[in-house]
């Protein structure tokens, strides 16, 4: 297309483009690659360098691809592009991007902005707390990467994931996600709490909810071994030490969740088993075993050591594994059942 079409303003770089990489640029014997170009106002979205090395070069028409979304949109993506390749915004310019981007996206989370602009979750978190009330959305939910609301404050989601684990301890982290609209992780670290005795609520969240009333938290005594101990045979109050939200997530009948033994020492139980030892296949299993068997802690340390713009792939492919491992549990399942029948 004719370069003199094309608007040059709106750049992420705010001392704007580099003379001497203009230079490399035109020296190149080879086509550049497109660039991109908003069709509604004819905006060059990524390849500044690109179009001025044109020009400096003589050439009167440019290779490009138009985007058609809105402006902020636009400027989304200029910032997206240019901290992916080519040649990277300095940390002044993305950390000015993400205070355009929290603006014109308020609902956006943390992390969401963190990946488009290549800061960390936290200096993003810092911004958005300098810029005060309007860099929040008024209904105080943020839209992740994965494409779904949560709310700011989870702790109704963990009450709802902790009274779910303890009905059914079987089910898997991506379901209690799911019905409690919170994350796959937060649910596991519901789980934990749970496993552990704990209330579902870190000790920050649930000061404020200790306080709350407890209506109707009640079981009925039954025959057995409660009866046995002096239970009788009216309704037993909680404890009235309790934290709130443990006292919410506590299944009708009373008991504990099932606590299972550490998958650390599963996977070590497993691999003195002869019948994976001396066979391929069983040694290939206790080594894809063997990767997934780490901490919690240990988890926590790669989730926190992420870079930023390899999250969205990464987190991709961790749940793509999931769904594996969620098909060879089914299956496995299914096979011992059909041969126990």
């Amino acid at each position: 297309m004719e370069i003199d079409a094309l608007c040059l303003a709106g750049s992420p770089r705010l001392a704007g483009e580099r003379k001497e990489h203009i230079e490399i640029l035109a020296a190149a014997p080879d086509a550049l690659p497109p660039i991109i170009v908003h069709r509604p106002t004819m905006r060059v979205i990524d390849g500044f360098h690109r179009l001025r090395a044109a020009r400096l070069r003589g050439d009167t028409t440019i290779a490009a691809r138009f985007f058609d979304g809105d402006e902020s949109a636009a400027f989304v993506l200029a910032v997206q592009l240019n901290v992916t390749h080519g040649l990277p915004l300095a940390l002044a310019d993305r950390q000015r991007a993400a205070e355009r981007i929290i603006v014109s996206h308020p609902h956006w989370s943390d992390r969401r902005v963190a990946t488009v602009t290549g800061i960390a979750p936290g200096t993003v978190g810092e911004i958005r707390r300098r810029l005060g009330p309007g860099a929040t959305a008024p209904d105080e939910r943020r839209l992740g990467q994965d494409g779904r609301m949560r709310p700011l404050d989870g702790a109704a989601g963990r009450i709802r994931a902790g009274e779910l684990l303890s009905e059914n301890p079987e089910l898997s982290l991506r379901q209690v996600a799911r019905a409690a609209g919170i994350s796959p992780e937060t649910a596991r670290d519901v789980r934990n709490r749970l496993r552990n005795g704990e209330d579902p609520l870190p000790p920050s969240r649930r000061r404020d909810r200790e306080a709350e009333p407890v209506h109707d938290i009640t079981t009925e005594a039954g025959a057995g071994s409660d009866a046995a101990e002096g239970a009788g045979s009216g309704p037993v109050p909680v404890p009235p030490g309790e934290p709130t939200a443990l006292r919410l997530a506590r299944p009708a009948t009373r008991t504990r969740v099932d606590v299972r033994p550490d998958r650390v020492v599963l996977v070590k139980r497993l691999t003195a088993d002869p019948a994976l030892r001396f066979s391929e296949t069983g040694r290939s299993l206790l080594r894809l075993l063997a990767i997934h068997a780490v901490r919690e802690e240990e988890w926590d340390a790669i989730i926190g050591n992420v870079p930023p713009h390899c999250s969205g792939i990464v987190a991709d492919l961790a749940v793509q594994l999931a769904d594996m491992w969620a098909d060879f549990a089914t299956r496995v399942r299914r096979d011992v059942t059909a041969s126990v029948g």
